[in-house]
């Protein structure tokens, strides 16, 4: 493969801005022990990642090498680990390479409970985020046989979770991320619906709530909604027909009964109106921002690997679902690269040029496997039998903006199905080569016995001829009978032919990331993955070395920076054309619907937030979540401005400005300041409203 020679788009002349720079040198440059810098400049960043990822190819890493430094400079963006990690194992010995896993299931044991603790601190040390679904564990007040009482549920059990996050401070500076995900039928899902709004409680976490389709339609048909669990030995001779239902479950205990679909009995301990846990649901999710939906049954509907995994958890930030001991790693293809004219009379996209980017994109985040340092062997024998890896794109609302396209527009979902597709297909492409040339993703080398569930799942297979007990290629289950496939076969035939054929070196190519800190700094604060521009300027809240409380940074979006630099140096946000669009003038249903014009292709998950204004009315705001259920989407996640709970990590100007916050003294005074005002507290500056989030949340002086 040889790369291009034609010039760079012309959008990858604006200057770095400052905050960027300083983001990277923070969080991505290599420094040794003494924080004097490793890493030059940005180049030198590039360098160091292109070698650690060429050496992989032994004797054709000189071959590689000046290819991948080609696509680094060219859009390609390793995620954080990778790019704060590769090449600096002389600094560094112990940290991973991948963003993205989710823990072991927790089984409902005090001595698997801790285990899991152990395991999931290692993860973290190791620079890892973490997800673990905890609906696994028995609900408050159940007897537990050998401690003859009743326990305090799973809630008490991810405090232990949370504090021990808070206290493992990540490799390369960063906290450790957590995703908490619960089932919908728990008998404590009311808890963990409300758990956050205890000041400091579980402020490691995401929470998500694992919704099914019998919940949506219970909602939707407004009927009872049974909260269970399983029962274990010896109760099930005290509990009457009509208090038995049978669900699947994660995990199969001994002493649970099992029917011949392979469902778990579980005790009905209370039922409810679907449609008051639904309220309930809402009205936590518009104060609070959480709990999000993860949509289960469509994420292992549409899994690849439906026929050797069942998936309960996401990592911290949900576009990546995985099985237990599952792990990910990510990159991500900066749009606004490819960008030719901005702005002009006839801007257009570098197709061509983007297609070679994924290309050897996909060949470097592959190799990534074989050096990602991940601390756990269960996460290790995971990543090495499937070879996962999650390619998305940044940069799509400013890429959109300077294309002189609305995000949200009609053409605007056109263009987002469209630069989706060309990476999935591009990635495929790229998963036949390199089994060719280096072997299948091993899982996928292996048979798997059909079972009556698999059977029920995807009726083809009987009509195929394929019977209970028949061993079929993981190869042919991947490529001819998942779902997602058989969309990718619908413009692709003979590509996912030659895959059942030969299989496919990875089984996940792509999914969506949230992208923060690495569309601000390498994405010289491009907008972040697949959202819009949350303003045109605003402040970002960030965590320093050194300071009590966040620091608020303030930016300016990539497409007003690139506005200045091609069309008018002095424009000011009220200059902008009316295609320069910010999150809060999307409409709820235009996000949706650019998601779901995105997750066609995508075969893991997408992290987008729907920002919605802090007025805007909550009967509207409900629909939503019936939305993406409708739309088919996998999950979703929303924010409101809602500085009484937290500010989050973008705020505007005029929110600051146009909240008050309180502070109550030692000596019974009160002292109120508007959010944007500075204030010195213990020796050190500090904008008002972060110095209140953090002595309220119990984190200053703490980062």
């Amino acid at each position: 493969m040889s790369t291009s020679t034609k010039p760079m788009a012309s959008s990858t002349e604006v200057p770095m801005q400052a905050p960027s720079r300083d983001i990277w040198d923070s969080k991505y440059r290599l420094k040794d022990r003494h924080g004097q810098p490793v890493d030059k400049d940005v180049a030198a960043t590039w360098d160091r990642v292109a070698r650690a990822l060429a050496e992989v190819e032994g004797k054709q890493a000189a071959e590689w090498l000046p290819k991948f430094r080609w696509a680094l400079e060219n859009g390609a963006i390793p995620a954080g680990r990778i790019t704060s990690n590769a090449g600096a194992e002389a600094y560094k010995p112990a940290v991973s390479l991948i963003n993205c896993t989710v823990s072991r299931t927790i089984r409902d044991s005090m001595h698997d409970i801790l285990d899991s603790v152990v395991d999931a601190g290692m993860t973290l040390k190791a620079g890892c985020g973490i997800g673990y679904e905890f609906s696994t564990l028995r609900h408050k007040g159940a007897f537990v046989f050998g401690a003859g009482a009743g326990t305090n549920g799973p809630l008490a059990f991810m405090d232990i979770y949370d504090k021990m996050c808070f206290t493992v401070a990540s490799a390369g500076g960063r906290r450790g991320a957590q995703m908490g995900t619960f089932d919908i039928g728990h008998p404590d899902v009311r808890d963990f619906i409300e758990a956050k709004r205890e000041a400091g409680r579980l402020r490691q976490f995401n929470l998500s709530l694992l919704i099914t389709d019998e919940f949506m339609e219970a909602v939707k048909n407004d009927t009872d909604w049974p909260l269970a669990f399983p029962l274990h030995e010896g109760e099930k001779d005290d509990v009457s027909d009509d208090e038995l239902i049978y669900r699947d479950w994660p995990v199969i205990e001994d002493g649970y009964t099992v029917d011949a679909e392979g469902r778990v009995a579980c005790r009905v301990v209370e039922v409810i109106r679907a449609r008051e846990l639904w309220d309930t649901i809402m009205a936590s999710t518009y104060d609070f921002a959480e709990p999000g939906f993860i949509l289960i049954d469509q994420v292992n509907r549409m899994n690849n690997n439906w026929f050797c995994e069942e998936i309960r958890a996401t990592n911290p930030c949900g576009e990546q679902p995985l099985p237990p001991e599952g792990a990910c790693l990510l990159g991500s293809v900066n749009l606004t690269r490819f960008v030719i004219e901005p702005f002009g009379k006839k801007p257009r996209f570098d197709w061509e040029r983007y297609r070679e980017v994924v290309a050897i994109f996909t060949r470097m985040l592959d190799n990534v496997v074989e050096i990602s340092g991940l601390p756990l062997s269960g996460q290790r024998r995971e990543i090495e039998a499937k070879r996962r890896h999650g390619m998305g794109f940044l940069g799509l609302g400013s890429t959109l903006t300077m294309l002189k396209i609305p995000y949200g527009s009609p053409e605007s979902l056109e263009f987002t199905e469209e630069v989706s597709r060309h990476l999935a297909i591009e990635g495929w492409k790229q998963a036949l080569e390199l089994s060719r040339e280096k072997g299948m993703a091993p899982a996928l080398a292996e048979d798997y016995a059909i079972t009556p569930r698999m059977l029920r799942e995807r009726p083809e297979l009987a009509k195929d001829g394929y019977e209970v007990g028949d061993k079929v290629p993981g190869r042919i289950l991947h490529a001819r009978y998942s779902r997602y496939m058989q969309k990718v076969a619908e413009v692709a035939p003979e590509l996912v032919a030659k895959l059942a054929e030969h299989g496919a070196r990875f089984t996940h190519h792509s999914s969506i990331a949230p992208t923060g800190t690495i569309s601000l700094s390498l994405g010289n604060n491009a907008s972040n993955g697949i959202e819009p521009s949350f303003s045109h300027r605003y402040f970002r809240n960030v965590i320093q070395a050194g300071k009590k409380s966040k620091e608020q940074v303030e930016v300016v979006s990539f497409e007003l920076a690139a506005y200045r630099h091609f069309i008018a140096s002095d424009a000011v946000e009220s200059d902008l054309p009316e295609y320069f669009i910010t999150a809060d003038a999307v409409s709820p249903k235009q996000h949706v619907a650019v998601q779901a014009a995105a997750q066609v292709w995508v075969d893991s998950a997408i992290s987008k937030t729907v920002n919605v204004p802090t007025d805007f009315p909550f009967a509207a705001f409900k629909d939503l979540y019936l939305d993406a259920y409708q739309s088919k989407l996998k999950g979703c996640t929303t924010f409101r401005f809602n500085p009484e709970a937290f500010q989050g990590v973008l705020v505007r100007e005029d929110d600051l400005k146009n909240t008050t916050y309180v502070f109550e003294l030692e000596n019974g005074e009160s002292v109120e300041l508007k959010g944007d005002e500075k204030v010195v507290y213990d020796g050190e500056e500090h904008n008002a409203a972060n110095l209140y989030d953090a002595l309220k949340e119990g984190t200053y002086g703490k980062w």
